[in-house]
């Protein structure tokens, strides 16, 4: 049987059942690992003995990135200089990383690519792709991951992390809330495996809405044209290189300035998974596809601008979430299943011991003719019928709610406190030459210097130790002070 789907927005992913399936092989903590993996830019591998396994892994683990994009087309536009009869190409948008969810046997060797990718492999190389190191392998069939000792794998921030691991409890196993009640109430029906799909992709979106909360408030648009024009037929060769040059020493330093500004009004700058979240290729193709303020706006956009709240207002009652979950599954489901009357073509399958017959009749030849006037007609009917998608109407981007803290106000004051007894700790230890206990310390204290609470509580210190007239110090203290320092003016 062969399904033709008409979608309604093409801005959204398209997955199918893809995304159920992948849990059901490997589960809620596997499929939430390799989530984190894939996100800060890690090697997964995927290895199975069917090469459908491999290819739903794939896809699924890509659709649960949305509005994140895994691999992106590169994009070019042309100008011809006069002066040189040349013509040249300006690249804007951003390469993809390898995404072959089928590898074949000739190609083992891409997997020592120094780049992040997402592989899939089949079983009868599992000899050879243990030898790798530097790579997260994941087993479809025994529904197991591998992750080497050399990797540090990123996790959520929490309580996103837990509430995450929640939902989704609640959705591929709703009768594990109520299993140890002496009365428990009936039985949860199970949704529809298709639906059940998209509550699982819906239960991320709204991960990445309180991610990303706040996101165009950190975003500047530098823009004199309504579309960038650049004239290098009046530009002179060295004045063009240069240019290129400064427009490239310029970017990552405008960058990582809104990138600091959205970590510290999150509360996040210490958290090395969104920290390498935003320093990846993803991300910053998310800000060049969704940074402009007029564009065309999908579920996304109105989930980051106008729901946030209820998001939050929803984290301690599982049913009103469960609700919210429904209704953007539902709205998933409509996109990729307008119409309830799917069109699909029959085609019949073979009888019961066709492949035992001695004489099978040949296929026969199709007639190339006739396949064209079919084809021509089905374009002319196309033509005149209205377009089944929904038009790209375009309008004003929602900015939605300013940057907040992802913490509870209580956990951050404690938090915050811990951070300057770590500081006070770690000076204390270096004046009184305890070096085994600084070395401890001092990892927690140049990570607790990345706030401005931790670097005042620094200078005061200093100062304190300056008026006991403990200025002078030795090699290995003075060493010490200088990265303190050092890290708390960076």
């Amino acid at each position: 049987m062969v399904h033709f789907y008409v979608i309604l927005h093409i801005l959204l992913d398209i997955c199918y059942r893809f995304v159920f399936i992948f849990y059901v092989f490997k589960g809620i903590q596997n499929v939430l690992s390799l989530f984190c993996a894939v996100l800060t830019e890690n090697k997964v591998l995927f290895h199975s003995a069917s090469f459908q396994r491999l290819s739903d892994a794939c896809r699924a683990l890509e659709s649960l990135m949305f509005p994140l994009k895994y691999r992106k087309i590169e994009k070019k536009k042309k100008f011809y200089v006069k002066k040189y009869k040349i013509l040249l190409y300006f690249i804007y948008s951003f390469h993809s990383y390898p995404y072959i969810p089928i590898l074949p046997a000739q190609l083992l060797e891409v997997l020592s690519s120094p780049t992040p990718f997402i592989i899939g492999v089949h079983s009868v190389f599992r000899n050879d792709i243990h030898e790798l190191l530097d790579v997260i392998i994941a087993d479809l069939d025994g529904g197991t991951i591998k992750i080497p000792e050399c990797i540090h794998l990123s996790q959520l921030p929490e309580p996103l992390l837990h509430q995450t691991q929640m939902a989704l409890s609640l959705v591929l196993h709703p009768d594990l809330e109520t299993a140890d009640y002496a009365f428990p109430p009936p039985r949860t029906a199970l949704s529809h495996m298709k639906m059940l799909d998209k509550e699982v992709r819906a239960i991320f979106l709204r991960l990445f809405a309180q991610l990303f909360q706040g996101y165009r408030s950190c975003l500047q648009l530098i823009r004199i044209h309504a579309e960038p024009v650049i004239h290098f037929h009046k530009v002179k060769e060295k004045q063009l290189f240069l240019f290129v040059l400064i427009l490239i020493k310029c970017l990552p330093s405008f960058l990582s300035l809104m990138q600091a500004a959205f970590l510290g009004q999150r509360g996040l700058v210490e958290n090395d998974f969104l920290t390498k979240v935003l320093n990846g290729m993803a991300f910053a193709g998310f800000v060049s596809e969704r940074g402009p303020p007029f564009r065309t706006c999908d579920l996304f956009d109105e989930l980051v601008a106008f729901e946030v709240e209820r998001i939050k207002a929803d984290e301690g009652n599982p049913p009103k979430m469960i609700k919210h979950v429904r209704e953007l599954a539902e709205q998933l489901f409509k996109n990729e299943n307008p119409n309830p009357h799917i069109a699909f073509q029959k085609v019949p399958r073979p009888t019961e011991g066709s492949h035992l017959r001695v004489h099978i009749l040949p296929f026969p030849r199709i007639n190339e003719c006739r396949v064209q006037e079919l084809l021509q007609e089905g374009l002319a009917r196309s033509q005149g019928a209205p377009p089944a998608t929904r038009g790209d109407k375009k309008c004003v981007v929602p900015a939605g709610p300013p940057v907040v803290s992802i913490m509870e106000k209580g956990s951050t004051v404690f938090n915050s406190a811990q951070r300057l007894e770590v500081v006070r700790n770690c000076i204390s230890f270096i004046f009184e030459n305890k070096f085994l206990e600084t070395e401890k310390t001092l990892p927690a204290a140049l990570r607790a210097l990345k706030g401005k609470a931790a670097r005042h509580c620094l200078t005061q210190e200093l100062g304190l130790h300056v008026k006991q007239n403990r200025a002078i110090l030795d090699h290995q203290q003075f060493d010490y002070i200088v990265r303190m320092m050092n890290c708390a003016l960076q």
